[in-house]
């Protein structure tokens, strides 16, 4: 036998192998690479407001856009993923991403005029988004694969626990590093992080998704448009405090901006890591039903925080209830559609969130303009209510 030969066979060998726990080198990669979402989150509001002087319409449009960039690609990533495994949809989206944190280093540059620098910063955001549609719906596949679909809400509990970590790391330091060094040592490090993921991602055993009858995207997402919605519903709060955070706390004279998804990911990740394999146990709807209502209420703290130790409190009740709405859904979702398809559902599944956040910035940049930076919290609050109601008729349906 070749030495190929015997490579593909240790090759399949490994990959037929299921893990009690998500592949540990999947999860770090996610890590790495989500820092190159965290890590502007803080940054470009402030540096598109304060330095190049435009609206807050066009700070949540620029914030956006990379979310409509990654939904439009969902469905690519979803292919890739099924027909080659999530190892090579992840390096591939490592690889964009990186190269938007090189558009966002362009921006920077001394001299360019505030529109070129904003144009170069879109252009960079919509970079990232198609680096992290692939990069995310590879990793959470890949991890899914790992495990086997029976420990799926525990997959997605762990790949959740990776993105909103990096969120809560990558959020201060992309704040420190802006505030003391400049937007291009921000920038730097959206670069090498991705590069990092890459580096990792690059050493670990590739899980496919198995092989079968292939959906066409269209029916998959309308397999799943009910839970979808749902998750969609959910990410309008998160989508407040990653555009708004820093400009609410800016206008309330409050400091500490940087650290607010800190409290939200400590809320997020305290509830993933003890409660994670909850929706492989329970309903996967009960568990969405009252995470939502546990969000709503976090959402009605910032909306009337009268300090910034309330607003913290509030970020970390929205992190408690949001952290299990992506599991306890996407378990029920993964239930609707053939083995075979899980990256394509995967893939649509996570773009109703991309939805959330692309239409919801520049909607809550409305809000904000018209009634002042808490009312986007309250539009939070009706949104996660909303879902609440329509994951309760889908309980009582299946019942």
């Amino acid at each position: 036998m070749s030495a190929l030969a015997v490579s593909d066979a240790r090759r399949a060998k490994a990959t037929s192998t299921l893990l009690p726990r998500p592949a540990p080198g999947v999860i770090a990669a996610l890590f790495f690479g989500y820092l190159s979402v965290g890590l502007p989150l803080p940054v470009i509001p402030l540096f598109i407001h304060e330095k190049l002087g435009f609206s807050n319409f066009i700070v949540g449009l620029a914030i956006g856009i990379q979310f409509l960039a990654t939904v439009l690609t969902r469905g690519y990533a979803g292919r890739l993923t099924d027909r080659h495994g999530g190892k090579r949809s992840a390096l591939q989206g490592a690889a964009v991403c990186a190269l938007g944190g090189l558009l966002y280093l362009v921006s920077a540059l001394p001299g360019l005029p505030p529109a070129t620098s904003l144009a170069i910063i879109v252009v960079g955001r919509v970079a990232a988004g198609f680096g992290e549609s692939q990069f995310v719906t590879g990793c959470v596949s890949w991890s899914i694969a790992s495990v086997g679909p029976q420990r799926a809400g525990m997959s997605m509990s762990w790949t959740g626990i990776a993105m909103f970590a990096a969120l809560a790391v990558g959020a201060p330091i992309g704040m420190v590093l802006y505030r003391d060094y400049g937007l291009r040592a921000a920038m730097v490090a959206c670069i090498v992080a991705p590069l990092v993921s890459a580096a990792i991602a690059a050493r670990e055993v590739p899980y496919t998704t198995p092989a079968g009858e292939r959906l066409p995207f269209y029916r998959v997402i309308g397999q799943i448009l009910r839970e979808g919605i749902g998750l969609m519903l959910q990410g309008v709060g998160l989508s407040g405090l990653t555009a708004f955070a820093s400009l609410y706390f800016a206008a309330r004279q409050w400091s500490g901006a940087g650290w607010i998804m800190t409290a939200f990911g400590a809320g997020f990740i305290f509830v993933r890591v003890v409660f994670g394999s909850l929706p492989d146990r329970r309903s996967g709807y009960q568990v969405a039903l009252w995470s939502l209502v546990v969000e709503a209420i976090g959402q009605v703290m910032l909306w009337g925080a009268p300090a910034e130790t309330v607003a913290f409190a509030g970020a970390v009740v929205t992190g408690l209830g949001c952290a299990l709405v992506f599991p306890a859904l996407g378990v029920e979702a993964l239930k609707r559609v053939p083995p075979a398809n899980r990256g394509s559902a995967m893939g649509a599944f996570v773009a109703f969130l991309d939805i959330a956040y692309g239409i919801s910035g520049p909607i809550a940049g409305g809000i904000a303009g018209q009634f002042g930076y808490a009312a986007v919290y309250l539009f939070g609050t009706a949104c996660a209510l909303a879902g609440a109601a329509l994951v309760a008729n889908a309980r009582s349906n299946k019942s």
